[in-house]
Protein backbone atom coordinates (compact mmCIF):
# COMPACT_ATOMS: atom_id res chain seq x y z
CA UNK A 1 0.00 0.00 0.00
CA UNK A 2 1.39 3.51 -1.10
CA UNK A 3 1.30 6.19 1.45
CA UNK A 4 -0.20 9.30 0.23
CA UNK A 5 1.52 12.18 -0.31
CA UNK A 6 1.63 14.98 2.35
CA UNK A 7 -0.89 17.94 1.25
CA UNK A 8 1.30 21.12 2.08
CA UNK A 9 -0.20 24.63 1.65
CA UNK A 10 1.56 28.15 1.29
CA UNK A 11 -0.76 31.26 1.77
CA UNK A 12 1.16 33.92 1.31
CA UNK A 13 0.94 37.74 2.15
CA UNK A 14 2.54 40.59 3.22
CA UNK A 15 0.13 40.95 6.50
CA UNK A 16 0.18 44.33 7.21
CA UNK A 17 -1.49 44.00 9.26
CA UNK A 18 -3.25 40.62 9.69
CA UNK A 19 -6.69 41.31 9.48
CA UNK A 20 -9.81 39.26 10.14
CA UNK A 21 -10.25 38.32 6.64
CA UNK A 22 -6.68 36.90 6.71
CA UNK A 23 -7.38 35.14 9.91
CA UNK A 24 -10.95 33.23 8.11
CA UNK A 25 -8.67 31.88 5.29
CA UNK A 26 -5.92 30.94 7.83
CA UNK A 27 -8.84 28.58 9.89
CA UNK A 28 -10.36 27.65 6.40
CA UNK A 29 -7.21 26.67 4.37
CA UNK A 30 -5.85 24.60 7.41
CA UNK A 31 -8.95 22.54 6.75
CA UNK A 32 -7.79 21.56 3.00
CA UNK A 33 -3.87 20.62 3.67
CA UNK A 34 -2.13 18.43 6.30
CA UNK A 35 0.34 21.61 7.17
CA UNK A 36 -0.52 24.95 6.25
CA UNK A 37 2.85 27.20 6.01
CA UNK A 38 1.57 31.08 6.09
CA UNK A 39 4.36 33.09 4.16
CA UNK A 40 4.79 36.18 5.18
CA UNK A 41 6.83 38.39 2.58
CA UNK A 42 8.42 41.66 1.71
CA UNK A 43 6.51 44.09 -0.28
CA UNK A 44 8.11 47.19 -0.36
CA UNK A 45 5.76 49.09 -2.87
CA UNK A 46 3.08 48.25 -0.25
CA UNK A 47 4.99 50.60 1.94
CA UNK A 48 4.76 48.62 5.16
CA UNK A 49 3.40 50.03 8.34
CA UNK A 50 5.72 46.93 10.11
CA UNK A 51 8.84 45.10 9.69
CA UNK A 52 8.86 41.54 8.24
CA UNK A 53 9.87 40.89 12.07
CA UNK A 54 7.20 42.26 13.55
CA UNK A 55 4.59 41.21 11.04
CA UNK A 56 5.95 37.72 11.10
CA UNK A 57 5.42 37.97 15.30
CA UNK A 58 2.28 39.02 14.85
CA UNK A 59 0.45 36.16 12.24
CA UNK A 60 2.30 33.81 14.88
CA UNK A 61 0.03 35.44 17.49
CA UNK A 62 -2.90 35.41 15.39
CA UNK A 63 -2.48 32.12 13.98
CA UNK A 64 -1.85 30.05 17.77
CA UNK A 65 -4.93 32.25 19.04
CA UNK A 66 -7.31 30.36 16.15
CA UNK A 67 -5.59 26.92 17.96
CA UNK A 68 -4.53 25.16 14.49
CA UNK A 69 -1.94 22.78 15.19
CA UNK A 70 -1.01 22.62 11.17
CA UNK A 71 0.04 25.80 10.71
CA UNK A 72 3.50 27.48 10.39
CA UNK A 73 4.54 30.97 9.77
CA UNK A 74 7.82 31.51 7.79
CA UNK A 75 8.95 34.79 6.45
CA UNK A 76 10.45 34.94 3.05
CA UNK A 77 11.93 37.08 0.47
CA UNK A 78 12.03 35.19 -2.85
CA UNK A 79 9.86 34.18 -6.04
CA UNK A 80 6.76 32.82 -4.27
CA UNK A 81 7.15 29.13 -6.63
CA UNK A 82 10.81 29.01 -4.86
CA UNK A 83 9.69 29.58 -1.69
CA UNK A 84 7.07 27.01 -2.13
CA UNK A 85 8.98 24.89 -3.96
CA UNK A 86 12.03 25.29 -0.87
CA UNK A 87 8.71 24.12 1.40
CA UNK A 88 7.72 20.90 -0.52
CA UNK A 89 4.10 23.11 -0.86
CA UNK A 90 2.27 21.36 -3.71
CA UNK A 91 -0.75 24.07 -2.62
CA UNK A 92 -1.11 28.03 -3.03
CA UNK A 93 -4.25 28.79 -1.19
CA UNK A 94 -4.92 32.73 -2.20
CA UNK A 95 -8.22 34.49 -0.65
CA UNK A 96 -10.39 36.34 -3.24
CA UNK A 97 -12.61 39.33 -1.88
CA UNK A 98 -13.87 40.91 -5.16
CA UNK A 99 -13.42 40.59 -8.62
CA UNK A 100 -10.61 42.83 -9.04
CA UNK A 101 -8.67 40.30 -7.07
CA UNK A 102 -9.58 37.52 -9.26
CA UNK A 103 -8.56 39.51 -12.24
CA UNK A 104 -4.97 39.81 -10.84
CA UNK A 105 -5.18 36.53 -8.70
CA UNK A 106 -5.99 34.57 -12.06
CA UNK A 107 -2.89 35.98 -13.80
CA UNK A 108 -0.98 35.62 -11.06
CA UNK A 109 -2.01 31.55 -11.03
CA UNK A 110 -1.45 31.34 -14.31
CA UNK A 111 1.97 32.85 -14.41
CA UNK A 112 2.87 30.45 -11.31
CA UNK A 113 1.62 27.76 -13.55
CA UNK A 114 4.03 28.47 -16.06
CA UNK A 115 7.27 28.46 -13.08
CA UNK A 116 6.02 25.21 -11.64
CA UNK A 117 2.44 23.36 -12.82
CA UNK A 118 3.50 20.95 -10.25
CA UNK A 119 1.69 23.23 -7.77
CA UNK A 120 -1.96 24.21 -7.59
CA UNK A 121 -3.36 27.22 -6.75
CA UNK A 122 -6.55 27.29 -4.87
CA UNK A 123 -9.13 30.47 -4.41
CA UNK A 124 -11.32 30.78 -1.29
CA UNK A 125 -13.72 33.22 -1.32
CA UNK A 126 -13.58 35.57 1.52
CA UNK A 127 -16.43 35.65 3.92
CA UNK A 128 -19.16 37.65 2.68
CA UNK A 129 -18.99 39.77 6.11
CA UNK A 130 -15.43 40.43 5.61
CA UNK A 131 -14.91 40.83 2.13
CA UNK A 132 -14.38 44.88 2.13
CA UNK A 133 -11.65 44.23 4.54
CA UNK A 134 -8.17 44.93 3.17
CA UNK A 135 -5.30 45.98 5.27
CA UNK A 136 -4.19 49.24 3.00
CA UNK A 137 -7.54 50.03 3.97
CA UNK A 138 -7.38 49.56 7.95
CA UNK A 139 -3.90 51.28 8.07
CA UNK A 140 -5.59 54.52 6.30
CA UNK A 141 -9.19 54.36 8.65
CA UNK A 142 -6.48 54.22 11.64
CA UNK A 143 -3.74 56.57 10.18
CA UNK A 144 -7.24 59.18 10.02
CA UNK A 145 -8.07 57.80 13.60
CA UNK A 146 -11.37 55.76 12.66
CA UNK A 147 -11.99 52.59 14.44
CA UNK A 148 -10.88 49.60 13.16
CA UNK A 149 -12.21 46.81 15.84
CA UNK A 150 -14.47 45.66 13.39
CA UNK A 151 -11.70 44.48 10.71
CA UNK A 152 -8.76 43.08 13.09
CA UNK A 153 -8.41 41.26 16.64
CA UNK A 154 -8.04 43.57 19.68
CA UNK A 155 -4.21 42.52 20.06
CA UNK A 156 -3.83 44.14 16.33
CA UNK A 157 -5.90 46.57 16.88
CA UNK A 158 -3.20 47.68 19.93
CA UNK A 159 -0.38 47.02 17.50
CA UNK A 160 -1.34 49.12 14.68
CA UNK A 161 -2.76 51.99 17.08
CA UNK A 162 0.68 52.13 19.10
CA UNK A 163 2.45 52.15 15.58
CA UNK A 164 0.46 54.97 14.68
CA UNK A 165 0.76 57.02 17.87
CA UNK A 166 4.82 56.62 16.88
CA UNK A 167 4.45 57.85 12.97
CA UNK A 168 1.57 60.44 14.11
CA UNK A 169 -2.21 60.88 13.16
CA UNK A 170 -3.37 62.20 9.89
CA UNK A 171 -5.61 65.09 9.44
CA UNK A 172 -5.34 66.52 12.70
CA UNK A 173 -5.30 70.44 12.26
Amino acid sequence: MTQKAERVGIYPGTFDPITLGHADIIRRGAKLVDRLIIGVTTNPSKNPLFTPDERIAMVEREAAVLGLDNVQVVGFNALLMKFAEKQGANIIIRGLRAVADFEYEYQMAGMNQQLNAGIETVFLMADVSLQPIASKLVKEIALFGGSISKFVSPAVRADVLARIDEVGRMGED
